[in-house]
């Protein structure tokens, strides 16, 4: 069952064709929102690149790199289904800004107490580690209103190349915003780089704000609003089930980025640069992928794009960590980036056309806890691991398990799920 949040829009524009990517993109609603979202995806990943950086520095611990991460993700665990259900009953629009608002406060806070006392002034990484949280607590509020707000900006029939669009955000901010933010850090100090972050998450708060969108869920008479809904309905329903396992298996196989590649740089005897580059070449690579989308879905279809993209992120990874140069490193991680452009759009955009609009908010923010709220687990086991070991015996665990999930998210096990 699928439905859709009606857009304000003129009528007479409502019953044109459904457009391409490319049209969206200048529409007055869904360009702004998307233009705004490339800014505050970039401040996200500054932030994120800057935090590793400086929580290895102050602790010389992979371990305390993954708390970050730990902090950062694990308010989706801990609040993200609950975000969700208050995403089916009230303004998403107005969710999405607090949580941005809240962000970008953690953001600008860390900024400050930087440059009061100097990164030297610091009492060890836990402010970096609370800061983090905050940060996640901002994205927990907002990230389910704004995935369930999607629809809300396009026309009936255009929620595919709308899904595919809002993939290239965080796509792009993951080849530019690692680097960018290693670099500004190294430049300018981790000060300027943070307030960056912050006022990245502000502008796309002010941006969203004033669309004029039907951003609240339209109920069935006697809907259940609870929680437990979603739960229940994905009970139901197990071929989203599988999409949302396959979801949290790219979260894993993403973390090793961030996680890890401080720990790889210090084994090649380099630092914060190569960890910009390495964080990049997979947003890289993510960025690659989209060009060549839609022509990838027309040969391969749009169940087997999401199987071949956990293939080449497996890959991808597991190679990045039994590479013996930077250069090869670097090269694998963009096959990584690749793969999870791939199977990221195809498994959002089956598992969006899949649903209910009054059980959106609920699902999606499953969506999340399966995306993001999966990394702070991995991030704890990869560090854990990696200090334990070594960061090979990490990456290439992480390719272990999401080749596992290409094999369960192939299209003749998705196909079985849907018949029954």
């Amino acid at each position: 069952m699928t439905s859709s949040v009606t857009t304000m829009r003129d009528p007479v524009t409502d019953d044109e064709p459904p457009r391409g990517s490319l049209k969206l993109l200048v529409d007055p609603i869904f360009g702004p929102f998307f233009a705004a979202k490339v800014l505050s995806s970039g401040g996200f990943w500054i932030y994120s690149i800057v935090a590793a950086i400086l929580a290895y520095e102050l602790s010389g611990s992979a371990f305390v790199v993954g708390m970050v991460s730990v902090a950062q993700f694990g308010p989706q665990l801990l609040f993200g289904p609950i975000s969700g259900a208050i995403a089916d009953r009230a303004d998403r629009r107005h969710l999405l800004v607090a949580g941005r608002l809240l962000v970008t406060a953690a953001a600008a806070a860390m900024a400050t107490w930087i440059w009061l006392v100097g990164v030297d002034g610091l009492p060890g990484a836990w402010p970096i580690v609370l800061t983090a949280f905050v940060t996640g607590l901002g994205y927990a509020i907002g990230g389910p209103a704004e995935n369930a707000m999607i629809p809300a900006l396009v026309r009936p029939g255009e929620l595919s190349p709308a899904v595919a669009l809002n993939t290239v955000p965080p796509t792009v901010a993951r080849a530019a915003g690692p680097a960018v933010g290693a670099l500004v850090a190294a430049a300018f100090g981790p000060a300027s780089a943070f307030a960056i972050a912050a006022a990245a998450n502000l502008v796309f708060a002010l941006v969203v704000l004033p669309l004029k969108i039907q951003s609240r869920a339209e109920s069935r008479a006697g809907a259940d609003m609870r929680v437990r809904a979603g739960l229940a309905y994905l009970g139901r329903d197990r071929t989203s089930l599988l999409l949302l396992s396959g979801v949290a298996a790219i979260g894993v196989g993403a973390d090793p980025v961030i996680t890890l590649t401080p720990s790889v740089a210090d084994g090649f005897g380099q630092g914060s640069t190569l960890v910009g580059i390495l964080a990049s070449a997979f947003g890289v690579g993510a960025g690659i992928a989209f060009v060549g989308l839609t022509w990838l879905r027309g040969r391969l279809g749009l169940s087997r794009l999401g199987t071949t993209g956990l293939g080449l992120l497996a890959a991808g990874i597991a190679c990045a960590g039994l590479s013996p140069t930077p250069a090869l490193a670097v090269t694998s991680l963009g096959v990584g980036g690749f793969g999870m452009t791939l199977a990221l759009t195809s498994l959002t955009t089956q598992l969006q056309e899949r649903l209910p609009d009054d059980l959106r908010g609920r699902v999606m923010a499953l969506w999340l806890v399966a995306w993001v709220g999966s990394r702070p687990l991995a991030a704890a086991v990869n560090g854990g691991l990696a200090d334990a070991t070594a960061p090979v015996v990490s990456f290439v665990t992480v390719g272990v398990v999401v080749a596992g999930a290409a094999w369960l998210s192939r299209p003749r096990a998705l196909a079985d799920h849907a018949a029954r």
